[in-house]
């Protein structure tokens, strides 16, 4: 048995524990193992990626039971990529963390920890109950996340969060109750075999099964018209946070790709309309949704919670059309997308806090080291927007042209392309207000007090605890080497991308792996 496949989800499942009752009075101790935990990740990540890379599926039955009736985990080419990801991601954020954030409330790394556990669970698990279970757990730990640093507006944002999850989680206990009624399994293999069996009496309660399933995972992804909850959650999380949030909405859609190609779509018949009728459309509006929202912003933070719901927007469509080299494109995209909205949130939280009469908002006031700001500012606009040369840029060039093959093809181009430009649109003036007219205004008037509607960063500045560049600068290198690498081989990452969708788009070898393990193949 392949005990790689358990390590992303014990080591942070030790460590929480081990920071939040051995080493919680300690910061220095703290950051310590939390980083060196960390690392480690991303050194499991880079192990599962080569491991996956000749085409095997691989399975790790928990307690030696066998599926459909053991806890099974599944490593493939798509979990592989998601663990690695969510590595990278936490490697950022944790670097970024140190500058002060870990500092300004109990229990950050603990809570940080129990995050990852959970989301390297719900990529790894064959299981739809056990996916329930990681959802919760991710969630939970989510909510203490959310609400880090205390203040009123983000304890209303975290209480609206909190509310529309728990919605989410009844809907989908609802939802396995119903699919396990008629298929009588809840395992991804098992239910993939046996959904072409259900009979024709059962199929409209199994039809409802699945779009309740469906809406649950719309809703984690911030799909519209489930979106409502992302833009005040993502804006008044404390930027750390936010930038982790970025790999939560993935999995959503993560779950929904898994769950579609493995079971509904892929074996035809009555429940295969169920995603091709509605997600595309859900997505297109998404796009137009975040690109809208962009434009309309007044703060840094809302321009960067609508950027995000524009991506999955982006991201969706592409995955919506459920052919190979589409979805290569769509993943080509997400780990773009996830990384570059990430380190968004992070530049904005070095200028709210430099900003104490202003924060982010789009006021035209003074601020200390204001043209280096701008000049990162520009950078991550530049990989938001996905301009040339960016990783963005040839992301969405790929998905434009994964899109000619559909009769559909010049309304979508179009609402990409148009989107982008509104989206570009918007960033232009955020910098314009933000930097170049606070630039003047410092010419003219350098002591201009402006008003003060970041309390938060108001309160930062006057205590003496505004972040140092050291630490944030490192974390954002970090990640815009990531989006490099991205950018200049291409070739390499679209090539393990389209081994990808191959493994995906032949369900019937994911179901042997896990149902009969002696039948796992290469390829």
């Amino acid at each position: 048995m392949n005990h790689l496949l358990i390590l992303p989800i014990l080591l942070p499942a030790i460590i929480a524990p081990l920071l939040a009752m051995a080493v919680r009075n300690d910061i220095v101790l703290a950051r310590v193992f939390s980083t060196a935990a960390t690392f480690g990740l991303v050194i499991i990540g880079c192990l599962m990626v080569w491991t996956a890379s000749d085409g095997q599926i691989r399975i790790y039955e928990l307690g030696a039971w066998k599926a459909p009736y053991g806890i099974v985990l599944v490593l493939d080419r798509l979990s592989a990529i998601m663990v690695l990801l969510t590595a990278c991601l936490a490697t950022v954020v944790q670097l970024y963390s140190m500058a002060g954030w870990d500092t300004r409330g109990n229990h950050f790394y603990s809570l940080f920890h129990v995050l990852l556990m959970g989301v390297n669970g719900a990529f790894l698990t064959g299981d739809l109950f056990n996916l329930f279970v990681f959802f919760e757990l991710l969630l939970i730990a989510s909510y203490g996340l959310m609400v880090h640093g205390g203040g009123p507006t983000r304890f209303k944002a975290g209480l609206q969060y909190i509310s529309i999850n728990l919605v989410g989680s009844v809907i989908f206990l609802m939802g396995l109750g119903t699919i396990y009624s008629v298929t009588g399994t809840l395992n991804m293999a098992h239910f993939a075999e046996r959904i072409s069996q259900v009979p024709e009496s059962d199929q409209a309660l199994m039809a409802v099964g699945a779009s309740l399933l469906l809406v649950v995972f719309g809703l984690k992804a911030a799909l519209v018209p489930l979106h409502f909850w992302m833009p005040a959650t993502y804006s008044n999380a404390p930027p750390p946070v936010a930038a982790l949030f970025s790999i939560m909405s993935k999995v959503g859609v993560y779950a929904m790709i898994r769950f579609s190609d493995l079971s509904l779509l892929q074996q035809g018949g009555p429940f295969s309309a169920l995603g091709t009728q509605l997600l595309v459309p859900c997505a297109v509006l998404s796009l137009i949704a975040g690109s809208i929202g962009v434009l309309a912003a007044r703060s840094l933070s809302q321009q960067a919670s609508f950027v995000g719901l524009a991506s999955i927007g982006t991201i969706l469509i592409s995955f919506g059309l459920f052919t190979p080299e589409s979805q290569a494109a769509g993943l080509y995209y997400m780990l773009h997308s996830t990384l570059a909205v990430a380190t968004l949130f992070l530049l904005i939280d070095l200028v709210i806090v430099r900003r104490p009469g202003a924060g982010d908002g789009f006021d035209s006031q003074p601020f200390p080291q204001q043209g280096y700001l701008s000049a990162l500012f520009f950078v991550g606009a530049l990989f938001v927007i996905g301009l040339p040369p960016s990783s963005g840029f040839l992301g969405k060039l790929q998905i434009l042209h994964s899109l000619r093959s559909t009769s559909e093809w010049p309304m979508l181009w179009g609402t990409i392309l148009v989107a982008s430009f509104v989206t570009l649109l918007g960033f232009a003036q955020a910098g314009s207000l933000v930097f170049w007219k606070s630039s003047a205004a410092t010419k003219t008037d350098p002591h201009s007090p402006g008003e003060n509607n970041h309390s938060e960063s108001a309160a930062l500045e006057s205590s003496g605890k505004s972040l140092p560049l050291a630490m944030p600068s490192v974390a954002i290198g970090v990640a815009w080497s990531l989006l490099i690498l991205l950018m200049v081989f291409p070739g390499p990452v679209m090539g393990y991308l389209d081994a990808t969708t191959e493994q995906l788009f032949d369900p019937q070898r994911y179901i042997s792996a896990v149902l009969e393990p002696a039948g796992a193949s290469e390829r």
